[in-house]
């Protein structure tokens, strides 16, 4: 392949890798070209009073679409487009405040600085990708004569202006940054947490062990506590919704159009001289493969169909749970791994096996007698297979617990098995086939799901019921139309999905924007549509006394609990010395354990995570009893039994790097933190769930 034409390639890979902020990077200063042109301004928000229009975020979200395609070769699902719009508005206002931080702060990029950036002696990696020849080494020579190449300009302007933007980006962040330093003591924690390991016994006395009935708690203890903790009982300004779901499902024209068109697809396969293989690359959701599979892999009615076709023959449409297959059948064999298809009658553990038994026994020999799928409906617990009589289907070895896979392979087709008991309970199985068969396969799959037609419908059914709620009331409407109301939990104005309904901020700025009772337009969450009121409005402040009186008496109660913990490790500690064994002996609130090669800064064996234990234990002498030590669950008592000693010359040796570590852990997180604030502060209007319900 010509040098010359390398540029052209890698363009396209290098710009998929910059991430939707770059795309839109290079993208913000183009972006009003409907406005020039006329359009309509109708504004999706604004960021300091810019406003962003319809058509400017439109082209963001498209340019950043088409680089996801680009990336990953799918496109966004429309489940995920709502997430994907939220990503994108991050996205433009994240560009839009750093633009003016740039320009408030004269950070600019010189075509001195962009053109020693792409052609000086060390260019971008993204850049040198398509000039490293087999050995390693960088063809510079050809790379420079690429880049005159003037075919090459379309190209190198998209390069200059995603690398003029990047540039800036990274002297902002520098700028932040200046003042990040770290210190000795910093660097020298780091160390010991990634090096330092400790083994050591402990005596847990669980606070959570003494009954709440031997702790005392009066009223007034409540009421000081709840006024010197006023911190705990701060509520945010928060809201709820009341709402109703219209699902988004594939209705059954969808399923008779999938199959009609692969019932279509058959007659022109048989009739067509191109390969299978090449009318799976263009119809298959699945990519081509040549598989040997059982039947537990293969749709239920599919060997009756097989029988008695030859090699070659393409058969389908076939219905599976996932849609529709056309197959290719390419021969059957046998093999040694037998599978098998089973019914099964759950009669559930209750604690009392003797009652259990006598329940099984009693089903044993209405199935034995009567119809298995009739009794196994009648009395299963298993709801997974009870709407099919008990049918579990086909599987092989390996799928079901040991005791019921042994009782099914080594079992009689036809044959009502006495039960047999698991983990679940006792079972009562038969055996219905047996197949050592494996059928050579290519396949064409397509899934049913819901039409664009559908999802018209469903969307149209949901605004009606916000139409007619909003005229005739919410609450009548919902037992008109006989729907199922469903409350959320409370919920803030950053909160990123609604407790209950699932991820939709625009969901979360409806409800912030309007007043109780207020009725929404149907928004689409998932794979449905919701509509919803606006249920309640929660103020910020401190909850009253009243509301939280049964928590303050738990945290009450939690405190004094703690106390008596700490007393009786204290009188532990006096009584059992380095005798860990003798703490559970004495106190039945006491827990013996050990935790084996732990760091200072991480979990704990047996404890969990526990930085106050970690952190006294790493500060203990070997085999010296230390504590009581509070922990997150009681007190505790530590005998460090190992611990490995500081490593002076490791820690010089390590001492650049855990540097360099934590510079850039610091740089991100004040980079991120001066963004956060800078969005904090700002004045951001987004209205976008106006112009995207759908």
């Amino acid at each position: 392949m010509p040098m010359m034409t390398r540029l052209r390639e890698i363009a396209p890979a290098f710009i998929t890798t910059i991430g939707v902020l770059f795309i839109l990077f290079m993208v913000f200063s183009d972006s009003r070209i409907a406005e020039i042109l006329g359009a309509h301004k109708t504004n999706v928000g604004s960021i300091n009073s810019k406003d962003i229009s319809y058509q400017e975020f439109n082209k963001f979200v498209d340019q950043a679409r088409q680089n996801q395609k680009e990336s990953t070769g799918k496109d966004i699902d429309e489940e995920n487009i709502d997430q994907f719009r939220d990503q994108v508005w991050d996205a433009v206002v994240s560009k839009e405040l750093t633009d003016r931080q740039m320009e408030k702060f004269g950070i600019k990029v010189s075509d001195k600085e962009l053109q020693e950036a792409i052609i000086g002696p060390n260019p971008p990696d993204f850049l040198k990708r398509g000039f490293i020849d087999s050995t390693g080494r960088f063809l510079r020579d050809a790379y420079l004569t690429a880049l005159r190449d003037p075919r090459n300009k379309p190209q190198l302007l998209k390069v200059e202006t995603f690398m003029r933007e990047q540039m800036a980006s990274d002297k902002l962040m520098q700028f932040v940054n200046t003042a990040v330093n770290v210190s000795d003591a910093e660097i020298k924690r780091r160390f010991i947490d990634q090096n330092v390991r400790m083994t050591a016994d402990y005596v847990l006395v669980d606070a959570n062990a003494f009954a709440d009935k031997d702790v005392q708690v009066s009223a007034d203890e409540m009421k000081d506590y709840y006024k010197a903790h006023p911190e705990k009982f701060k509520v945010e300004d928060q809201r709820k919704i009341k709402f109703v779901h219209f699902p988004i499902a594939a209705t059954k024209n969808d399923t008779n159009l999938v199959r009609t068109q692969l019932e279509n697809l058959v007659e022109k396969i048989k009739s067509d001289t191109i390969s299978f293989k090449e009318y799976v690359g263009m119809y298959s959701e699945a990519p081509y493969s040549k598989d040997t599979l059982d039947l537990s892999q293969l749709p239920e009615n599919i060997v009756s169909v097989f029988s008695g076709v030859q090699s070659g023959t393409v058969v389908g449409p076939l219905a599976s749970p996932a849609g529709y297959g056309v197959y290719k059948y390419l021969g059957s064999s046998d093999s040694k791994d037998p599978i098998v298809r089973a019914s099964h009658i759950l009669v559930k553990s209750t604690g009392n096996d003797a009652a259990d038994l006598a329940q099984a026994n009693k089903v044993y020999e209405e199935a034995v007698k009567g119809n298995f799928a009739e009794v196994a409906a009648k009395y299963s617990a298993d709801p997974g297979s009870v709407s099919k009589g008990g049918d579990l289907g086909w599987f092989g070895k390996g799928r079901m617990i040991k005791e019921f896979e042994d009782a099914c392979f080594g079992g009689t087709v036809g044959s009502v098995q006495k039960p047999i008991k698991t983990n679940f309970g006792y079972h009562i199985i038969k055996v219905t086939a047996k197949s050592t068969k494996r059928y050579a396969v290519e396949k064409i799959v397509q899934s049913v799901k819901p039409s664009p037609t559908t999802r018209e419908q469903i969307y149209k059914k949901a605004a009606d019921f916000a139409f007619t709620a909003d005229k005739n009331g919410y609450e009548k409407q919902v037992a008109e139309d006989k729907l199922v109301e469903q409350e959320s939990a409370p919920f803030t104005e950053d909160a990123f999905a609604v407790p209950g309904v699932g991820y939709n901020k625009a969901i979360v700025h409806f409800a912030f924007d309007n007043s109780v009772n207020t009725i929404s337009p149907a928004f689409r969450v998932g794979q449905s549509y919701i509509v919803f009121r606006v249920s309640e409005v929660i103020k910020p402040g401190v909850k009253k006394y009243e509301e939280v009186e049964k928590e303050v008496k738990a945290m009450v109660l939690h405190e004094k609990k703690m106390e008596k913990a700490k007393q009786m490790a204290e009188n532990l500690k006096k009584q059992i010395g380095t005798d860990f064994a003798k703490a559970s002996q004495i106190s039945g609130q006491a827990r013996v354990g050990n935790a084996a090669q732990f760091s200072p800064n991480g979990s704990v064996p047996g404890v969990g995570l526990d930085y106050n234990f970690a952190a006294e234990a790493y500060k203990a002498q070997l085999n010296q009893v230390t504590g009581p030590v509070k922990g997150v669950r009681g007190y505790y008592l530590i005998n460090v039994k190992e611990k490995n000693g500081f490593d002076q010359k490791a820690y010089d040796t390590q001492w650049n790097a855990l540097r360099d570590q934590i510079i850039a852990e610091k740089k991100q997180m004040l980079f991120s933190q001066w963004l956060a604030k800078l969005k904090e502060t700002a004045k951001i209007k987004d209205h976008r769930y106006q112009f995207y319900q759908q």
